[in-house]
């Protein structure tokens, strides 16, 4: 049995070895027709065979034949399909919802084919810089092909699970929490690149059960208690530093503005080093955390 080796995540997983046919099947008011008549038959000839032991005999033959055709009716429900065995050989499945008429010595098994959610738990990793972290998502899967989640996997729900977590750990660990440069990826600020990557590496975890992911989406994302506190004071300092940024470069404009305008309208003239002042108390002005408490100077300006 071959590998493949799933590149963009570095899965390996073994080649499927049974994939999902139909099976063959009669309409199933065919089969219940025929073993009514083979049951009404049986008691027609308890009674109308001249020989009683003979009549018996074959009685029981033709009800044991119509037991036999009535036991391979099988229903199908809207949402679940019907895996068919002979002998342990897989035989094909039946999707079609309604009643059927199928081998009766093959045996069956129940596959939900419903789409199905699950909610992993919140795990704690360290991201792709070291920091603990919690991490949680939700992930909507669906069964499409019967044959691989039976006979590929021991349990398709289990496997789903924990291939799930798996990945989550995995995603986890290859990006860091918070980008600390530009265009760095990050779990925090790129959500909609990493639950893609997400779902495709998950998608090829359980590729060989023959699931098929819908979607995937992280619902919980935050730094490990034991740090949080730190990492809020570091974003915190981050964003303290962004919006002094901000206002300084405000400010800058606006003292160059103010001194344009007064050259401009020649309301004083301002030797190089009362402009240097000026823009001192300016910037002081207009980049302070506090208000100002102006200083009136009676005298005069020399």
């Amino acid at each position: 049995m071959g590998i493949t080796d799933h590149e963009p995540t570095g899965v390996r997983m073994p080649d499927p070895v049974v994939r999902e046919r139909a099976a063959t099947a009669a309409p199933g008011a065919v089969g219940l027709a025929a073993g009514l008549l083979l049951l009404a038959g049986a008691v027609w000839a308890g009674f109308a065979v001249p020989d009683e032991g003979a009549g018996i005999a074959l009685a029981v033959l033709v009800a044991l034949l119509g037991g036999v055709v009535l036991r391979g009716l099988i229903t199908v429900a809207p949402g679940e399909a019907k895996v068919l065995q002979f002998f342990g050989r897989y035989t094909g499945t039946v999707r079609p919802a309604g009643l059927h008429c199928v081998n009766p010595l093959s045996s069956r098994r129940k596959v939900s084919t419903r789409i199905r959610n699950h909610e992993s738990d919140v795990l704690k990793v360290n991201d792709n810089d070291g920091n603990p972290i919690e991490i949680a998502a939700v992930v909507v899967w669906q069964v499409q092909d019967t044959a691989r989640a039976v006979f590929e996997v021991d349990s398709f729900v289990a496997f789903v699970h924990t291939q799930t977590e798996t990945a989550i750990r995995h995603i986890a660990t290859s990006y860091p929490y918070d980008d600390h440069a530009d265009g760095q990826m990050s779990l925090r600020g790129n959500a909609d690149e990493v639950t893609e990557r997400l779902s495709a590496e998950i998608a090829l975890r359980v590729e060989s059960a023959g699931v098929h992911i819908v979607e995937s989406r992280l619902t919980h994302l935050a730094y490990a208690p034991e740090i949080a506190g730190a990492m809020l004071q570091r974003q915190q300092a981050g964003a303290v530093v962004a919006a002094r940024s901000r206002i300084v470069e405000g400010a800058v404009g606006m003292v160059e503005m103010a001194l344009e305008r007064l050259s401009e309208r020649e309301i004083v003239d301002l030797d190089e080093e009362r402009k240097a002042a000026m823009v001192s108390n300016l910037l002081v002005v207009l980049c302070g955390d506090r208000a100002t408490q102006p200083i009136v100077n009676a005298g005069s300006l020399y």
